[in-house]
């Protein structure tokens, strides 16, 4: 995993075209299992800070983001079947 363990962080999110951001975050996204799995400590707080800028920039740009209600805490509980088992 050295090639994680070297690699300087990308720009900046906030700088990030949107194309670009988007290619950012399926990478980011994409190698994350194998960086929890073969990554130096070192890797993997890298990777998840700079996971979490580029998903707080996408956020930023997309407050009115389609939802999905199966992904909200009241589509799981119903899902389940949880309802007022908090």
């Amino acid at each position: 995993m050295a090639e994680h363990e070297t690699r300087e962080p990308g720009p900046s999110a906030g700088g990030l075209e949107e194309g670009r951001l988007m290619k950012e975050l399926e990478a980011i996204h994409r190698t994350r299992h194998e960086t929890l799995l073969h990554g130096s400590d070192d890797a993997l707080v890298t990777h998840t800070q700079r996971m979490a800028e580029l998903e707080r920039e996408y956020v930023r740009r997309h407050p009115e983001r389609a939802q999905t209600p199966g992904r909200t805490r009241s589509g799981a509980r119903a899902r389940t079947g949880a309802e007022g088992q908090g």
